[in-house]
């Protein structure tokens, strides 16, 4: 049994049948849930507990964070890409014995998801299908008895979806907090288990796709330390760990990884970060080991690698770094041009362009392999879920595999038109297929942010195309 401060024991969890698992939600984006979440992170951890962090949503940046501070990977659900069943399975192989206690994250406002006029996609779908009780974030600057219609709102707007407490943050002070409590307990509400000070030391650094993220944040785990003894002081953590601690969900057993039989080169440093840990997970489950390099720093590409997989992240704020690292950009042309597997998204599609224009207008050398500029906008160019259907055979699979993923920019590209046929179909919701990406022998390109839970034959396809 892990031991803890104070001589006092973990939580149900530690050895038993109960743990505890919570969801942490705001009223909306920008109330400071992120932060709220990493505080309480890093109070759980600060008393010895093992945590599983998990991201509602289609985010790779708070993930990073939350690995941080918890010591293990963050996995993110999304039950419009993964589908509920993944969903279920991603949660509850991840909170197996030996982790005491499951942090979830929300998405935007905890009802906001793929539709307007349904649960799917969001944070209150997450939290009923998998029963967390919802610890509600609230900006209660300039509030006071409306807090309490306003919880009232969100605790009966969908039927089975748990509020089980109030975490209130920029309050004024222990007045403020006092009249906050005594609004919520007269209407019969879930009580406030928090009260947070306002404190512009604990914001977190954004820019135009949210946070900045952990790589280039640069600040130390004492940051975390300290705004985990912060929330200790604030929040009553033994209160909201007996609130949420339930059975551990059952699991089936993981499934075995197959014995490495490719190897797969993968973009990570600060300019591509962008992977959902579960692809990477699927991938070597099919023997494909991963191997990573920094097109930032590294001059040559692995060795003995079948082909490269460039994920999204924030090439235009490292512009500079890419096009002076001629020697890497030169081994991916000639690796294109020598018939070697290319997949890149996003980001990675922008690093494959012959130039990359910035948000200052400054134009950039890329790699060359995709014949088009790559350039940055003023404003957000696409952004949502989208299905993907492949036009022609390749590395996902037959023409006409389906999947599902999500889009994120604020670049477009000029030049593509005309230059290739292309290998993706992708359809908004609610709208019409579209053409999508750019192929060209063995390189693929597009602005889609896969989940192969989607289709978990994805991985499959990947591996035995790698494989060929």
């Amino acid at each position: 049994m892990a031991v803890h401060p104070a001589g006092q024991a973990g939580p149900p969890g530690a050895d038993g049948e109960r743990f505890f698992q919570f969801c942490v939600a705001g009223v909306a984006s920008g109330v400071g849930k992120t932060t709220v979440t990493l505080g309480l992170m890093a109070a759980l951890r600060r008393r010895g507990w093992r945590l599983q962090p998990f991201k509602c949503g289609p985010d790779y940046i708070d993930p990073g964070h939350h690995t941080l501070v918890c010591g293990r990977p963050s996995r993110n659900l999304d039950t419009w890409m993964m589908g509920p069943e993944a969903v279920r399975d991603c949660f509850a192989r991840h909170c197996r014995p030996g982790i005491d206690g499951a942090v979830v994250e929300g998405v935007m406002g905890l009802f906001d998801g793929a539709a307007a006029d349904s649960l799917d996609g969001s944070t209150a779908h997450v939290a009923r299908l998998l029963q967390l009780p919802v610890f509600l974030v609230v900006d209660a600057r300039a509030m006071a008895r409306s807090l309490a219609a306003l919880v009232s709102g969100f605790a009966a707007f969908e039927p089975g979806v748990e509020i089980a407490g109030v975490i209130a943050n920029r309050v004024g002070g222990p007045g403020h907090a006092a009249i906050l409590r005594r609004a919520l307990a007269a209407a019969g509400l879930p009580p406030l288990v928090g009260a947070l000070p306002r404190r512009a030391d604990w914001q977190l650094p954004e820019r135009h796709l949210g946070l900045v993220t952990v790589d280039e944040d640069g600040r130390d785990c004492s940051w975390y330390e300290q705004l985990g003894a912060a929330m200790e002081e604030h929040l009553d953590l033994e209160r909201l760990v007996a609130i949420s601690s339930r059975p551990r969900p059952a699991a089936a057993p993981a499934p075995a990884a197959a014995a490495p039989r490719v190897r797969l080169g993968i973009a990570r440093d600060a300019a591509f970060c962008f992977y959902y840990q579960d692809n990477l997970d699927l991938l070597r489950q099919h023997g494909v080991e991963l191997v990573p390099f920094s097109p930032l720093a590294d001059a040559r590409l692995p060795a003995g690698i079948a082909g490269v997989y460039l994920g999204g992240g924030f090439p235009e704020m490292f512009a500079r770094q890419l096009a002076a690292n001629e020697s890497l950009r030169r081994e991916l042309a000639a690796l294109a041009a020598a018939g070697g597997v290319i997949y890149a998204e996003c980001g990675g599609f922008m690093y494959l362009c012959r130039q990359l224009v910035d948000r200052d207008g400054r134009r950039w050398p890329m790699c060359g392999i995709v014949p088009a500029t790559a350039a940055m906008e003023s404003r957000l160019h696409r952004l949502g879920y989208v299905e993907v259907r492949t036009a022609a055979a390749g590395l996902c699979g037959p023409a006409g595999t389906l999947y599902r993923g999500h889009e994120f920019h604020w670049s477009s590209m000029t030049g593509l038109d005309g230059c290739s046929p292309a290998v993706f179909r992708r359809r908004p919701r609610g709208g019409d297929w579209q053409p999508e990406g750019y192929h060209r022998d063995r390189v693929w390109g597009t602005y889609v942010h896969a989940h192969f839970a989607s289709n978990p034959a994805l991985a499959a396809h990947w591996a035995a195309f790698l494989a060929g």
